[in-house]
């Protein structure tokens, strides 16, 4: 059977931060391959299971808004944690009125893409066919783990099994359009490193290479 799967997913708010964007968040123009597995393990997270994304179709014209968002500029420390633990006294919490700040952020409204993805089975006892159901029968009741995200937690998104023919997008009239280096997804095995790949849109349609090819670089 096969392991293929393809979800649409949609929300009023997005934003795909660029990495080398260090202090206001700006989004990517499209969602990352990296976004677009976070959705499927919200929906269906097994540890036997891989989710490997293979295209992404950008349904809506992309459009950018601007707004300022409170941050917390802090996060909490190991170090005043082990302390505490080993005098039985200590602060541990962290405040948000004494670490807010406010940025600015560039993000992405009123989105709409299709994920086109498949399943590699690492091991375990279930069968492909059964982990294919299980996935297909949560997207179709609106099941998750824990809410999807577009980028940013505070921006949930819908989602919907897609059956049969391929929706055509805003841009499955335009041959080419080149979107520069993308973050494709993190190297957790390799000290966590960010690995990269060039992101051409054709006809609306984001092709997603495997992230062992040699076009994916840190």
């Amino acid at each position: 059977m096969n392991s293929s799967i393809a979800i649409q997913v949609w929300g009023e708010r997005a934003c795909f931060t660029r990495p080398e964007m260090k202090v206001e968040r700006v989004s990517y123009d499209v969602m990352t391959p990296s976004a677009a597995r976070g959705i499927l393990e919200a929906i269906y997270w097994k540890p036997e299971i891989l989710w490997v994304v293979e295209r992404i179709h950008v349904l809506n014209p992309i459009r950018f808004t601007n707004l300022r968002r409170n941050e917390v500029g802090a996060t909490a420390s190991a170090v005043n944690a082990a302390r505490a633990m080993s005098s039985g006294s200590g602060r541990l919490g962290l405040f948000i009125e004494e670490e807010r700040q406010q940025r600015a952020a560039t993000i992405l409204r009123d989105v709409d893409y299709l994920i086109e993805a498949h399943f590699d089975v690492l091991g375990g006892d279930d069968s492909p066919p059964k982990h294919f159901e299980m996935f297909k029968r949560r997207a179709e009741k609106g099941q998750c783990f824990h809410r999807p995200y577009l980028g940013c937690r505070e921006f949930d998104c819908q989602f919907a099994w897609h059956e049969g023919d391929l929706p055509r997008g805003a841009y499955s009239e335009e041959a080419k359009r080149d979107l520069g280096f993308m973050l494709h997804d993190i190297d957790f095995e390799h000290d966590m490193t960010a690995r990269f790949f060039h992101a051409v849109m054709r006809h609306g349609v984001i092709d997603v290479p495997p992230f062992e090819n040699a076009e994916v670089a840190a």
